[in-house]
């Protein structure tokens, strides 16, 4: 094999390399299969081949021990557990009487054997991905070898772990846990949503393909296209409230208190921290019974005559949707002042000084200085709060409890797309109608935040602010 041979910017040759060298980036399943030796075209069969044959003894070893695991597993648990997860059970629950006792024969879970199968299929994908990092190590070991006389060591791989790939190692854990906290449930959530699983079927329930779906967009029932709809719209309008008037509000108190001329700002900032050490959810159930109609809200103002019956705080639609929005304010404006003093107190005061030598007036410098760096620096902050205040069960549950609610209907005025889940699955026992409700809400905020995100300067200028 030819090699070539380049001299260096110090004029001393470098490293000699094979002249069908592959950099590091082609080191690709198509190039093991093309032009890998037969050790490497072993490795496909079996991992670690072609490692433990040019002295990656450790790596080899492991690529091995994870290939045989993985054939264990699904030899007695994997293709028994996929098998269930087509048919979800068969086997109703029996019982026999047996020398005078009962026994019980509990038959299949529906809701066990679709967790164990999808656990199955999850597995299976992860392993693809490992089979296919451990045949691009046995090719780049075969290439590294070829052009060095020998692959790198597992002391090597390790400091390189630490070193220049030290992202990966980590990322590793943190990665892991999302796809087993996160990803596996999410995945279980959705092919819920692809079966009966309701009240009438606890134990064992079917796949029925987009029947729920079509539940959902129907005109008639209990749970049909005009609550999903009515709900899905006043979702994004408490959202869009709920973020931009915490946002513009506490934007408005945290510049009055950082003015040169505002006098004892660590008490005032003080005050508004006050609220942030009370935990919420004792907040809001304070609130909620203050507002009642025997409330201490309602009682004072009719003994000061102010009013003549109680104010339909959460009796009414608009007044309870109002008081939720109103509410919130006091519970969200503390965290925002907090965030944006911070942001304030490190925006360059030249800055500032460049434009009052250019005569800038006070309006000017707000908007052509503070407010576009405190979007460009807040842009993710506003899309995470904006996902947060969608998914915002707990003012809506602990404060108003969705009312009012209609007689016979099962969701509130007041009530959110993820309150609304809450109760069909947990009062109601229609996990199917909550899981497709899940999907369509977790559409609805992965459309918003990734094009609200992408079209803003935060991700367009990674570099920073200009």
């Amino acid at each position: 094999m030819e090699a070539t041979v380049s001299p260096t910017k110090s004029g001393r040759r470098a490293r000699r390399r094979p002249a069908d060298y592959i950099p590091p980036s082609r080191y690709t399943i198509r190039g093991a299969a093309g032009q890998g030796d037969a050790l490497t075209r072993l490795s496909f069969l079996v991992l670690g081949a072609g490692n433990i044959a040019r002295r990656q003894i450790a790596k080899g070893v492991l690529f091995l021990a994870v290939e045989i695991a993985y054939i264990a597993y699904m030899a007695v648990s994997g293709v028994p557990a996929l098998a269930n997860l087509v048919t979800l059970g068969s086997r109703t629950q029996t019982k026999q009487k047996i020398d005078g006792y009962w026994y019980y024969d509990p038959g299949d879970n529906s809701v066990l054997l679709m967790v164990y199968g999808i656990a199955a299929v999850f597995i299976t994908v992860l392993f693809v991905v490992f089979w296919s990092y451990a045949v691009r190590s046995a090719y780049k070991a075969q290439l590294l070898a070829a052009e060095t006389g020998s692959a790198p060591t597992f002391g090597d791989d390790l400091r390189n772990i630490t070193d220049r790939n030290g992202q990966v190692a980590f990322m590793a854990l943190p990665v892991a846990g999302i796809l087993v906290f996160t990803v596996l449930p999410t995945l279980i959530m959705m092919c819920i949503a692809f079966t009966n699983y309701d009240s009438d079927h606890v134990l064992l329930f079917d796949w029925v393909g987009f029947k729920n779906f079509g539940q959902l967009f129907s005109a008639t029932g209990e749970v049909n296209a005009t609550q999903f709809t009515s709900m899905l719209i006043w979702t994004l309008v408490w959202a869009f409230f709920a973020t931009f008037l915490n946002f513009f509000l506490g934007l408005f108190l945290a510049m009055v208190i950082n003015r040169k001329t505002t006098r004892f700002k660590g008490f005032w900032r003080a005050v508004f921290s006050l609220s942030i050490a009370v935990p919420q959810f004792v907040s809001l159930l304070v609130i909620n019974q203050m507002l009642q109609p025997e409330g201490a809200i309602n009682r004072l103002l009719i003994e000061w005559g102010w009013i003549d019956q109680a104010l339909p705080f959460f009796t009414d639609t608009t007044w309870a949707r109002v008081t939720v929005i109103v509410v919130n304010l006091w519970i969200g404006i503390p965290f925002t002042i907090m965030q944006i003093t911070g942001i304030l107190q490190n925006i360059p005061a030249e800055q500032y000084e460049a434009a009052r030598l250019d005569g800038a007036n006070w309006w000017q410098a707000f908007t052509q200085i503070t407010m576009p760096y405190l979007v460009f620096v807040l842009t993710p902050y506003l899309i995470t709060t904006f996902t947060g205040n969608v998914n915002n069960f707990n003012v809506i549950y602990l404060l108003s409890g969705g009312n009012p609610t209609p007689v016979g209907d099962t969701a509130g005025k007041t009530d959110l797309l993820i309150t609304w889940l809450y109760k069909l699955t947990v009062d109601r026992g229609d996990y199917n109608l909550g899981a497709v409700i899940g999907i369509f809400t977790f559409i609805t905020l992965a459309v918003v935040s990734l094009i609200t995100y992408r079209s803003s300067a935060s991700y367009k200028d990674e570099g920073g602010f200009r």
